[in-house]
């Protein structure tokens, strides 16, 4: 017995021992009085659409960040952006024309080439919602959704997301969170991007 724990047990430490190894070499890297910009493409996901119903349906936006960091751990950033791509359920047709949107965030180095981060902030909105065929009854319940959207056009707005450097101050992020919450529908809208983020 002794010697199958002398020779499990290492195998078993190998996997801890490397990836300790690799948070000592997370080195954080200076960052402070650094800015940033950054192109990404977003799936948005509007779910609860109707309250009978709670349909969701996908669109597509894409957007512009510029951002800077504070401190080393801390950042704050602003997004533009527009729809390429709306989300359709049923007779319903959810168009997001542009967004712009303000977040402060904390990122810690995981790795010595990958970042997790967080952040949180405040969006703006502005879009439509078309229904066709609004006499249906299947439809009743998007009577009240058709024309501006969302209802609300400011929301608060949260993500998380990791990044990782594959050139020298270039990364590769994933990240994903909510864009807005519609107090008029009740639709929430969450937020799936994937995109490129250059520092100097």
């Amino acid at each position: 017995m002794n010697k199958v724990l002398r020779q499990a047990l290492p195998a078993a430490l190998l996997p801890l021992v490397l990836l300790g190894a690799d948070f000592a070499l997370a080195e954080e890297k200076a960052r402070e009085d650094m800015h940033y910009v950054g192109l990404y493409a977003t799936a948005l996901n509007h779910r609860s659409i109707a309250e009978i119903s709670n349909k969701s349906a996908w669109g597509q936006v894409g957007s512009v960040v510029v951002g800077g960091h504070i401190t080393d751990r801390f950042h704050a950033e602003v997004r533009a952006g527009g729809g390429y791509k709306d989300a359709k359920t049923g007779d319903l047709t959810l168009s997001i024309d542009y967004f712009a949107s303000w977040y402060i965030g904390l990122h810690y180095p995981v790795t010595s080439y990958a970042n997790v981060y967080a952040q949180a902030g405040f969006s703006h909105i502005s879009g439509d919602a078309e229904l066709v065929n609004p006499d249906a009854d299947e439809n009743r319940q998007f009577r009240d959704i058709e024309g501006d959207f969302p209802d609300s056009s400011f929301s608060i707005s949260w993500l998380a997301g990791v990044d990782f450097e594959v050139i020298d101050n270039g990364y590769l992020l994933f990240e994903g969170g909510r864009l807005f919450k519609d107090t008029g529908s009740g639709a929430n809208t969450f937020q799936f991007s994937g995109g490129i983020r250059y520092e100097f």
